[in-house]
């Protein structure tokens, strides 16, 4: 179980990076999408920005705990947290480039890479920082599928989301 806490606490920029786009619905400024044609109208500028921006605080924070039984030194937050954000928005980016290309219109459910792809895209970012066995990413990765199926439907109910996945 401790294991498990800590690789929670490593991959908790990718997770706040990847929740924060979505409250964004809630800003009536600017906000344009990346690119409409390649990753779909809900990819915005802003939502890049906002997600790997939390998890780069996310990391800042981390590096402010100290914790002891942290899985990597935080001595270089600002890149973990680059790399944990931006891996998470680049995976999810991935995952809607394939979708586009698949014919899969925006909001449609893709299980299970919907669930995984932003995990997927952190885990490959902060490799160099974060040396993960195949069992410590399984998982993450088998803890995140059944996290975000929960997470997302509460968002979905509570009105953050349009949809349940």
């Amino acid at each position: 179980m401790y294991r498990f806490t800590q690789l929670l606490y490593l991959m908790a920029p990718a997770y706040f990076a990847n929740m924060a786009p979505p409250f964004l619905k809630y800003w009536k400024g600017w906000n344009r999408p990346v690119s409409e044609r390649w990753f779909g109208a809900h990819k915005t500028v802003l939502g890049v920005v906002v997600g790997v921006l939390a998890g780069t605080v996310v990391a800042g924070v981390q590096y402010a705990i100290d914790w002891s039984g942290s899985l990597v030194s935080y001595e270089a937050w600002p890149v973990l947290g680059l790399e944990l954000g931006g891996g998470a928005l680049a995976g999810d980016a991935i995952k809607s480039l394939v979708k586009r290309r698949l014919d899969i219109p925006p909001g449609a459910s893709w299980v299970p890479a919907d669930q995984i792809d932003f995990v997927l895209g952190a885990l490959v970012f902060a490799a160099p920082l974060a040396h993960l066995g195949w069992a410590d990413a399984a998982a993450i990765i088998g803890f995140t599928f059944v996290a975000d199926i929960v997470v997302n439907q509460i968002s979905f109910r509570l009105g953050i989301r349009a949809t349940k996945w």
